[in-house]
């Protein structure tokens, strides 16, 4: 991959985070910010929140995330390309990108709940340990975002649920939009999995759809799934498609989501690791093909 970032670059975000913290809070503060939706109405979010959670691995490389000045080159390639409108990610990686210069014009989209720790034995118990509402609302972020996940059979599944009401709520207060990622989930072999059923994603929906005391800011972050025309008829709410593990035939994931993309209610993708390390390294292609998919007129 043709790195972006120089050596340079690098050293004057260090130089930011020791001598200057303050210029962090001042870079996000004094961007230049759009509207969520323009143009087309619809949204390509690149996310890159995994880290905090202690999922580093893309495919079978275990620790391909671990290398934060990588993956802030591969974030910089994908917010210059026509058609990316934001990004997802943790206070650390939204910081080191305003730090860097490169949020301007740039929906933020604030990652909330990191506590349900991959591996952990709480990790059905999704605390709030990132954003919360008023910090976002103070900085300037555009979009909040939660990770859903429901165990039937792990009791930390109601604090995650009560945690996420209480957000939507403030959210909906405060005029945030609020992205919601709803799975049923279980654990196999000491592992949680998401059921990506049609039922199951269906299922999910319907729970995370009532939570919170209204829903006037609530979107839905949605896999893309078998039958979606079905999955898509059960919520009137607007949604971002996630785009699923690396690994995938790339040339198969994006007929999906080019399928996807055309139901009503679809406003467009939020993909991480699918297009930030794809197999053959070109990040700027991979994102150009998905923003194609989601701006047509590209």
């Amino acid at each position: 991959m043709t790195q972006f970032l120089t050596a340079d670059d690098f050293a004057r975000l260090r130089d930011i985070r020791a001598m200057r913290p303050e210029a962090i809070g001042d870079a996000l503060t004094s961007r230049r910010r759009r509207d969520v939706l323009n143009g087309d109405g619809r949204l390509f979010i690149v996310a890159a929140d995994h880290p905090a959670r202690g999922a580093l691995a893309v495919g079978k490389n275990t620790t391909a995330m671990a290398d934060r000045y990588e993956l802030l080159d591969r974030l910089a390639t994908a917010l210059t390309r026509p058609g990316v409108d934001g990004v997802l990610g943790t206070p650390d990686i939204i910081d080191d990108l305003a730090a860097l210069g490169l949020l301007d014009d740039k929906i933020i989209v604030g990652s909330m709940n990191r506590g349900g720790l991959r591996g952990a034995s709480f990790e059905m118990d999704d605390r709030m340990t990132a954003y919360d509402v008023p910090s976002m609302v103070s900085a300037g972020i555009d979009f909040a975002k939660t990770l859903v996940r429901i165990d039937l059979a792990d009791p930390g599944t109601v604090s995650t649920l009560a945690a996420m009401a209480d957000v939507v709520t403030q959210a909906s207060l405060a005029g945030l939009p609020i992205m919601l990622e709803p799975f049923l989930s279980n654990r196999v072999d000491g592992r949680v999995v998401n059921d990506l059923s049609t039922d199951a994603v269906i299922l999910s929906i319907a729970i995370a759809s009532g939570l919170g005391a209204s829903s006037a800011s609530t979107w839905m972050k949605l896999p893309v799934v078998d039958d979606m025309e079905r999955v898509m008829a059960a919520t009137t709410m607007p949604t971002l498609l996630l785009g699923g593990d690396a690994g995938v035939d790339p040339d198969e994931t994006f007929a999906s989501w080019e399928d996807a993309l055309c139901l009503p209610g679809v406003r467009g993708l939020t993909v991480g690791r699918t297009l930030l390390y794809p197999p053959d390294d070109d990040v700027a292609a991979a994102m150009d093909i998905a923003a194609g998919l989601v701006h047509t007129d590209l």
